[in-house]
């Protein structure tokens, strides 16, 4: 009777410590996703937007552009009001993360593509929208769809400057089949590349909730396609 008192205590302290341990554990990979989401959010604001601001400076430049300057100044302080404002934002809310947990943008939808594609144009590139027979797409595909398009075009405007591109997204079957192909470099154009996480970040995001993933270069071009599971 001592000997199985004693074994059951034993293996219950046991249990103990390693449940303690299991939530430990737990809590440090929550720490480090959060680490990882902050991290990817930081460089959205920061890459895009400066890079955009650099991008569309760029453009201004560009032999036959045909942009004036005051249009040029008018989007750069636009861009880096934007920025700004964000920028603060993530900061307030990383201040009040214990308390409040509040996300760091509205959560965006395919209603916002257009908007997308306008802010994308202001950086150089002239791009076609074309959308499929699209209904019904969950609100966690909708934005995975934003983000792929966002910053394809932003690694667009940063490697081929005024150039052309097209954005195509359709249904294929149970999932959400989003592609964004440019022509090329314009002759003359400098690439302006970022700090080269943007297109593995997309990569990250788009496995993580159980998409494919490709990037790849395409005649004088280069294509991205991302297939969204519709559940996501």
């Amino acid at each position: 009777m001592a000997v199985t008192v004693w074994a059951l205590s034993r293996a219950r302290r046991q249990r103990i410590a390693y449940e303690a341990r299991l939530t430990a554990w737990a809590g440090e990979r929550a720490a480090q996703a959060e680490r990882l989401r902050i991290a990817r959010e930081l460089h959205d604001l920061v890459s895009h937007g400066l890079g955009l601001i650099t991008v569309r400076a760029s453009a201004a430049r560009y032999p036959g552009a045909g942009d004036d300057s005051s249009a040029a100044l008018s989007d750069i302080e636009r861009i880096g009001r934007q920025t700004t404002t964000e920028l603060r934002r993530m900061l307030n809310v990383l201040r009040d993360s214990a308390d409040v947990a509040a996300p760091l943008r509205p959560a965006e939808s395919l209603h916002d593509l257009p908007a997308i594609i306008q802010d994308a144009e202001r950086a150089g590139p002239t791009v076609t929208l074309e959308l499929g027979e699209i209904d019904d797409i969950s609100s966690g595909a909708q934005l995975a769809v934003c983000s792929v398009v966002r910053e394809a075009l932003a690694n667009t405007a940063r490697h081929a400057g005024p150039t052309s591109a097209n954005v195509y997204v359709r249904r294929d079957g149970d999932w959400i089949v989003t592609s964004v192909r440019d022509e090329g470099p314009v002759d003359g154009w400098t690439p302006h590349p970022g700090a080269g996480h943007g297109i593995e970040g997309l990569r990250e995001r788009v496995t993580a909730i159980g998409g494919i993933f490709q990037a790849e270069h395409v005649e004088n071009g280069f294509r991205v396609t991302a297939r969204i599971p519709e559940t996501s």
